[in-house]
C-alpha cells in the first residue's frame, strides 16, 4: 500500500482540541466545533469565520492538500508522511509552536480620545485597527471605559497547547 510523501495530494480528517478536551476545529461533519468551544453557534454556514480559532475556516468535510505546503501546520505534515490510507495518528502540538505563547505586550490601553468617535466598542468585540501605515491589527476588547479601552492583540488560541487527531483517508 502506498505511504504519503511530500508533494503527494492527501485528503484527510482531523479534530484539533485543546488539553481541556474542547474541540476548536474539526474536519469531521458530525463534530460541532461549537460546543464548549471558541464558535457558539456551530460551523454551519461560515458561522465562525471570524472567530480567529480556526473552527468555519475551511469547508466541513475532508481536508484536501498538497503533502509539504504546511497547509497546517508543519507537525501535521511531517506527521503524514509516511501514513498510509486508513491509518490514524495523533500529535500534539506546544503552544509555542503552534498559536504562539501569550505576549502580555499584546494586551495594551488606548484613549477613547484616540479613537474614532463612532467606535463604540464592547467587552468581546472582534476588531481590526489600522495605525498610520495602514497596517493591520486584528483584536478583541477586553475592557471599555468611559475614558479608555483595552485591546488584546493575542491570538484566541495563544498559551494553548492543542492535539490533533488525523485520518489519511486517500493519497491521490
Amino acid at each position: 500500500m502506498a505511504r504519503a510523501e511530500k508533494g503527494n495530494t492527501v485528503t484527510i480528517n482531523f479534530t484539533g482540541t485543546l488539553d481541556d478536551g474542547t474541540i476548536f476545529d474539526s474536519t469531521v461533519e458530525e463534530i460541532d466545533c461549537g460546543e464548549d468551544g471558541c464558535c457558539d453557534d456551530g460551523c454551519e454556514d461560515g458561522a465562525c469565520d471570524d472567530e480567529g480559532c480556526g473552527c468555519g475556516g475551511h469547508e466541513s468535510g475532508p481536508m484536501t492538500f498538497i503533502l509539504g505546503e504546511e497547509i497546517l501546520f508543519p507537525q501535521i505534515d511531517a506527521a503524514i508522511v509516511g501514513m498510509t490510507p486508513g491509518e490514524k495518528k495523533t500529535i500534539k502540538i506546544a503552544a509555542a509552536d503552534a498559536f504562539g505563547e501569550f505576549d502580555k505586550e499584546k494586551v495594551f490601553t488606548v484613549p477613547r480620545s484616540e479613537l474614532p468617535e463612532d467606535l463604540i466598542p464592547e467587552v468581546g468585540d472582534e476588531l481590526s485597527l489600522s495605525n498610520e501605515d495602514d497596517e493591520e491589527l486584528e483584536v478583541v476588547v477586553l475592557e471599555a471605559t468611559e475614558d479608555q479601552v483595552t485591546f488584546d492583540a493575542n491570538h484566541p488560541l495563544a498559551g494553548e497547547d492543542v492535539t490533533f487527531e488525523i485520518e489519511l483517508i486517500s493519497i491521490q
